[in-house]
């Protein structure tokens, strides 16, 4: 994330608070909509991979979202997971990062672990972000600068610096079932390691939990930007870590992630380096 702040030097404090004002009101317009339509779906559709689903809640609260948007910042780019990009402007250093139902999966079976992303990036990087759990009527909010907060309080990540200590939380990919890089392995040997491995299914509230020191740590891949970018900010101004595994820099294209408290990053880093993957894994094919 280096030079984020020299590249910030054109946009002042009080323009990112604009900025998270107009994000927080996307994320609490979209969300009013999907706790409308929890219980209440009709159409649930497969984009074309196993698990990857979108339903009218996802499609509606994205409009929603959108409208939000282009109403304060109509110049402003979009990219929403449904719509894809929104805007001709390929010079502009804004980019708003929209996914309006995160955890689509748990939604649909009313398992209520779903939130509202809504990020803003300046070259590339995560600078604006706000989640909102409908659920549990949690917005979490953070700009560069401005810190993080739960609720309009402060939050700071955990002070656990022992991973065997530690509460982690990681996800897996849609194409795990294809590929050997699919996570599996880490995920089976930190449950050894630590005190636990939550598989949440909504990566921002993975990377908000992280923020308000519920967790201690994540890691995934097979992200998109829209999935990581408001939880990444949220995570930094909460005192966190985010880097690629190897803890080279982070690279919100890369749609892989560390992300601690900082305090366990290091050896993390480390462990899932050293982890190699099941490769005589064979699910059990069944027939229905």
């Amino acid at each position: 994330m280096g030079g984020v702040s020299e590249s910030l030097a054109v946009v002042s404090q009080q323009e990112l608070q604009r900025y998270l004002e107009i994000a927080s009101e996307a994320a609490l317009a979209a969300g009013t909509v999907l706790q409308t339509y929890w219980g209440q779906l009709e159409h649930i559709e497969n984009k074309g991979r196993p698990g990857d689903l979108v339903t009218e809640a996802d499609k509606a609260a994205e409009a929603v979202a959108i409208e939000v948007l282009k109403r304060h910042l109509p110049d402003h780019p979009i990219l929403a997971e449904e719509s894809g990009s929104l805007s001709s402007q390929t010079n502009s250093p804004f980019l708003w990062a929209i996914d309006p139902l995160d955890g689509t999966t748990n939604y649909t079976h009313q398992y209520p672990f779903s939130a509202v992303s809504i990020g803003l990036l300046w070259n590339g990087h995560p600078v604006v972000g706000a989640i909102f759990d409908p659920f549990r009527e949690d917005l979490f909010r953070a700009a560069k600068g401005l810190g993080a907060t739960l609720n309009r309080r402060p939050i700071n990540v955990s002070t656990t610096d022992k991973l065997a200590d530690s509460l982690l939380v990681t996800g897996f990919a849609y194409d795990r079932h294809q590929r050997r890089d699919n996570n599996y392995a880490e995920f089976c040997h930190l449950t050894h390691l630590t005190q636990g491995v939550r598989r949440g299914g909504a990566a921002s509230l993975d990377l908000a939990y992280v923020a308000c020191g519920r967790l201690d740590g994540y890691w995934e891949r097979g992200l998109s930007v829209w999935d990581m970018a408001a939880g990444v900010i949220l995570l930094e101004e909460a005192g966190g870590h985010v880097t690629a595994y190897d803890e080279s820099a982070f690279d919100i294209q890369s749609g892989r992630l560390l992300a601690t408290n900082g305090r366990i990053h290091t050896i993390l880093s480390q462990v899932l380096k050293q982890v190699k993957p099941l490769d005589n894994f064979q699910p059990i094919a069944i027939t229905e």
